[in-house]
């Protein structure tokens, strides 16, 4: 097969593991720039322009886009499926699981666990948002971080009614939620392919942090996901309509918490984690979709 990997840099691990792990099954492995491709709209011939020529005969793509540029992202995987090649993540899960408001409707929708969450219109009662949270201490969150920027623990009153009030005075949106102590300043990330989970890992923060991200300090071993914590991946994935997902969860005393899902989740941390071949697991599932 021909398998283009959207990706703004190849010689990133994920995008490097996943070149080895379908060049080693045979298969043809372009990287593509999605910022450098041009998208010709055309009533029944949609085509793709990349570096002087069109994107011709491709089986699949795995679309690898940053947080940064899911706008322009998803207009080229929706111009691969107007194409009828078939994508790891379809254009409208990438779209829902981006939102993360939307998405944790989505999933509060379908019955999952989740930390107690406010959002608000910049309301200017910033007291009684504090409270409907369940109040201090608090996270607070910035609709568009990622890797565990634009997120911040108050942990009294004044200082979440002083961090609220900052970002409404930025015009910057946030979410308010409650802050899981028994969690121990940990998470745990379930790596989902084609509705199964092939690999788990407990991500710990360092010493005095709250945030569980490998990218700030974190460190993570493997573990063995219990049914609960397993179900509640899946069901996660399956209702954001995500092929490939990484979602991340608390322990808590009312059982797992969806804390986010992820729908271009890197590869280094699950695979040195686990020793586990995760990019061969994405592989295999262009080959069966295909």
């Amino acid at each position: 097969m021909r398998i283009v990997i959207l990706s703004r840099n190849p010689n990133l691990y994920s995008t490097r593991r996943l070149v080895e792990a379908g060049e080693k099954r045979n298969h043809e492995m372009l990287v593509v720039d999605h910022l450098k491709c041009d998208l010709v709209i055309e009533k029944k011939k949609p085509s793709i322009f990349y570096k002087n020529e069109f994107l011709t005969d491709i089986d699949a793509v795995i679309p690898r886009i940053g947080a940064s540029v899911t706008f322009y992202g998803t207009a080229v995987v929706r111009q691969f499926e107007m194409m009828k090649v078939f994508t790891a993540i379809e254009s409208q899960a990438l779209v829902r699981s981006r939102d993360k408001l939307r998405s944790l409707q989505v999933l509060a929708r379908a019955g999952l666990g989740l930390p107690k969450t406010v959002f608000s219109n910049y309301s200017k009662n910033v007291d009684e948002l504090i409270n409907r949270a369940g109040g201090a201490p608090l996270v607070i969150k910035v609709l568009e971080g990622t890797q565990g920027l634009g997120v911040v623990l108050a942990e009294n009153h004044n200082a979440a009614k002083s961090v609220i009030e900052a970002f409404n005075g930025l015009q910057a949106r946030v979410i308010i939620q409650e802050f899981i102590k028994e969690a121990g300043g940990a998470d745990v990330r379930a790596f989902v392919v084609d509705g199964v989970v092939v690999g788990a890992m407990k991500r710990q923060g360092k010493e005095g942090e709250f945030r569980s991200n490998l990218h700030r300090g974190g460190t993570a071993e493997i573990i063995e996901l219990t049914d609960e914590q397993e179900n509640a991946a899946l069901k996660a994935a399956r209702s954001l309509g995500l092929g490939v997902a990484g979602v991340d969860m608390l322990e808590s005393s009312k059982g797992p918490l969806i804390l986010e899902v992820n729908s271009s989740p890197g590869l280094e941390g699950i695979e040195k984690a686990t020793s586990k071949d995760i990019a061969k697991s994405i592989i295999r599932y262009m080959e069966r979709s295909v």
